[in-house]
């Protein structure tokens, strides 16, 4: 890669972050903007990285390298900002990148609500024609400023050095260092930042448009289920901020014709379940995804239960407390020892209903498109991330498959294949012996 853009935050605690709005807001409040418009930024910024390439470097400060990923996911680089003012900060940041051997470095900060991945690219390419490029505030400042390698000798450090930070003089000190060094600085459309209680109502112009997208996607897995799909998709189509997907394998029952009648947008792939999911979370607008299967009905408070579990630090990724719709002991034993293995061991499986970040779920590589063990192994790899949070809500599974074969078969079943995953065996291979024996694992168990 050979651009970088560089993302300066600070970790939203409150009264450490938008101080300067306490008074209009809570600290708590204040930090939530903060906490948000960070978010909007990185989330631009990821979208520039798929549609150019562009590497994405976040600089924190306030927090260690564990809390940054847990806020913001663990699909980006990241770096401390380190001591000093924020001008030898960024100069450093900046230097790094051009010993790294990129050749175009643009960093923007978290304060801009009108900064989004065109504005960010339109500073890529005004870097083919000037030595650098700065994007305006309207408070005197700047939210973002880029440099190419052939200038970096000429620009750095002196570039940064001078402004009296957090003024209304650092557009027109860096401008005038500019051109002291001889730097030609293309100069972007000028936005407004939110630093204070008069650029609050730019905040909620930005809010209000953002939340007419959804900020779920809740994402059905299905293929030939007319008998489930209607009540399993009731439970989730009413929450607000939420989008859903029928992931449909190639049903010849009514299955879409259902879905479509109760507003679910269909995405049609073939060639599995776990190819299924992730043609469906590729197209999806939401921030934090959730895989369902067909037969299986959520809590009511489920939006709930499963944002406030994300935001806890240290939490890759969670899924609901099993249950079926089943009678009699042995499925009793079975939601008891399927509680321990998701609490203890962290491996819940996809009848859980597994929710995560989008950030978090494109980092881990998707589901692997096996015939066998796909859940199983996406789990193991969030594992890797950060604790998997099982709320107390329970996801209440069609006790159909263990009525079919039996449930302590159907438990030795699934540990034998597990095993035998651990051995070695290729998917494949598990997927023809577990055909045979009559179901498959990591759906029901």
């Amino acid at each position: 890669m050979t651009d970088r853009l560089i993302v300066f935050t600070k970790y939203p605690m409150a009264g450490k972050v938008k101080t300067r709005l306490i008074g209009a807001l809570t600290p708590e409040d204040a930090a939530g903007v903060h906490r948000a418009m960070a978010e909007h930024t990185v989330r631009h910024a990821i979208r520039l990285r798929r549609s150019h390439g562009t590497q994405i470097e976040v600089r924190f400060a306030g927090c260690d390298s564990a809390e940054i990923a847990s806020w913001l996911g663990s699909n980006v680089d990241y770096a401390p900002q380190g001591e000093g003012d924020l001008g030898a900060r960024m100069a450093r940041a900046m230097q790094a990148a051009f010993d790294d051997g990129i050749e175009r470095v643009v960093i923007v900060g978290t304060d801009c609500p009108a900064l989004d991945h065109r504005v960010m690219q339109s500073a890529f390419a005004a870097l083919d024609d000037s030595d650098g490029v700065i994007g305006p505030a309207r408070d005197g400042g700047y939210y973002l400023i880029g440099l190419r390698s052939g200038a970096s000798v000429r620009a750095l450090p002196g570039l940064f050095e001078g402004p009296a930070w957090g003024t209304d003089t650092v557009l027109r000190t860096t401008m005038g260092r500019a051109e002291a060094l001889g730097i030609s600085l293309h100069a972007l459309e000028p936005l407004h930042d939110v630093d204070r209680p008069a650029d609050l109502p730019v905040w909620e112009s930005l809010r209000t448009k953002e939340c007419a997208l959804p900020q779920i996607s809740v994402i059905v897995a299905a293929r030939n289920e007319e008998d489930s799909i209607a009540s399993t998709l009731r439970t989730v189509l009413h929450e607000p901020d939420t989008e859903v997907i029928l992931a449909d394998g190639g049903s010849k029952d009514e299955t879409v014709a259902i879905g479509e009648a109760l507003g679910a947008r269909v995405v049609a792939a073939e060639g599995g379940r776990a190819a299924q999911m992730n043609a469906a979370a590729r197209s999806t607008h939401g921030s934090i995804l959730l895989f369902l299967h067909a037969d299986t009905l959520l809590p009511v408070d489920w939006a709930h239960q499963m944002s406030a579990a994300l935001e806890q630090p240290g939490v890759s990724a969670g899924a609901f407390t099993f249950a079926t719709d089943g009678t009699g002991a042995a499925l009793r034993m079975l939601e008891w020892l399927v509680d321990l293995r998701s609490r203890w061991l962290q491996r819940p499986y996809g009848d859980q209903g597994l929710y995560l970040r989008k950030t978090t779920f494109e980092a881990a590589g998707g589901y692997p498109e096996w015939p066998l063990m796909d859940d199983y192994e996406l789990v193991r790899r969030l594992a890797r991330r950060g604790r998997i949070a099982v709320v107390p809500g329970k996801a209440i599974t069609s006790a159909r498959r263990w009525r079919r074969i039996g449930v302590l078969r159907a438990m030795l079943l699934n540990q034998t294949i597990i095993a035998a995953f651990h051995l070695g065996v290729p998917p494949e291979t598990l997927a023809r012996w577990y055909r045979g024996a009559g179901r498959k694992p990591g759906e029901n168990s």
